[in-house]
């Protein structure tokens, strides 16, 4: 069963080494997950599993231990999925900002693994699987990677688009609120559009926290590059 689950953001500019002088910008948002995940330490989970978007070819499972790199943006800085080490493939940047965000909070004595989601998982499925996950362990926690829409300004990523502030508000109050048909109700196609690669993740989570009865919070809302960064919390 679901136990915690912290939503968080998945830019490789959270990590400061990335950021470089810029780095101070997202301190409000790197606390926010910092918080998060201590209400994922405080559940005692049995299991922790990293879920975050991956790109075509690139989802699937990995194992605790598995290796992430920010080397090709240009840092000489390399992560780990929980504790030991295996080797295998690498992990999408959005596990491995996750397994960066995981080692600077501490050493976490549970089982760690990871979970890349193509952005184009039908909701359908994504339920199926966070049921699955959830059914892994009798108390499991998410951390669950991504961002939402990366068209808020004319420098966003993805250009100005007037519904991806709509969008990244009605995401906001269903992860806030942990309403499960809120999240589910997310649609698919309009999140592509819009680049908001947290969708399939999210909804996964919704999956998963079905009949667990969490509270959702809010910890975080901004969007300083013209992508929507969501902190929250389901316990």
């Amino acid at each position: 069963m679901l136990v915690a689950a912290a939503v968080c953001p998945c830019p490789p500019l959270l990590v400061p080494e990335v950021a470089a002088g810029a780095a101070f910008e997202l301190d409000a948002l790197r606390a926010a997950c910092t918080d998060a995940l201590g209400v994922l330490a405080a559940a005692r989970p049995a299991l922790l599993v990293v879920v975050g978007p991956a790109g075509q070819g690139g989802g699937g499972a990995f194992p605790q231990g598995a290796p992430g790199s920010f080397r090709g943006f240009g840092v000489e800085l390399d992560v780990r999925l929980g504790q030991g080490a295996v080797e295998g493939p690498a992990l999408p940047s959005s596990l491995a900002v996750g397994a960066w965000l995981l080692e600077r909070t501490g050493r976490w004595d549970v089982p760690v693994e990871g979970l890349g989601v193509e952005e184009t998982l039908a909701p359908e499925r994504c339920a199926e699987t966070g049921r699955e996950l959830a059914a892994r362990a009798g108390r499991v926690a998410l951390l669950v990677m991504g961002d939402a829409s990366a068209c808020r300004t004319v420098k966003a990523p993805g250009y100005l688009d007037e519904r991806a502030e709509s969008f990244d508000a009605a995401a906001a109050r269903a992860l806030g609120a942990a309403d499960l048909a809120a999240v589910r109700a997310l649609d698919a196609g309009l999140a592509r559009e819009l680049k908001a690669s947290g969708r399939a993740p999210w909804q996964i989570l919704a999956g998963a926290a079905e009949g667990a009865d969490l509270d959702g919070a809010l910890l975080h809302e901004d969007a300083p590059y013209g992508v929507g960064y969501l902190v929250a919390t389901w316990s």
